[in-house]
């Protein structure tokens, strides 16, 4: 089973990752506030997060950073994180953040789709996610 975390505040965003993304073997778990992504990462350890700009609290930057910093001292694993931006000029907040991609919102379904199978097969080659 593959799980994927998404944080977005907007019910339309997490309505449209859960749309595109869920289907046999996945399944989409959603949060609503950044403060809570560490934790549920712990509980749920899923395979792929995915971080809205805008999370209620805490943005997903620095969500981000935090997921980064636990990872980097052995409290959380270390996981492929997408990023959804609010436009174009707010790429070099990602790279800052150190996520792994980042799409522009809209963002078009088939493209998030191959997207998280790029980073699914780059953390396990026999991820079983169907673009």
């Amino acid at each position: 089973m593959t799980t994927i975390l998404v944080a977005a505040e907007a019910a339309w965003v997490r309505d449209q990752i859960r749309t595109s993304l869920t289907g046999p073997g996945q399944v989409v778990v959603e949060v609503t506030r950044g403060q809570d992504v560490r934790t549920t990462v712990a509980e749920r350890l899923p395979d792929l997060v995915i971080l809205d700009l805008q999370i209620a609290n805490q943005g997903g930057i620095a969500t981000a950073i935090d997921l980064r910093l636990e990872s980097a001292a052995g409290r959380l694993p270390e996981l492929p994180i997408l990023l959804l931006l609010d436009r174009e000029a707010d790429r070099h907040l990602a790279q800052r953040a150190d996520a792994d991609a980042v799409l522009v919102k809209p963002v078009d379904a088939g493209v998030l789709r191959r997207e998280a199978a790029r980073l699914l097969d780059a953390r396990q080659p026999s991820a079983a996610f169907e673009v």
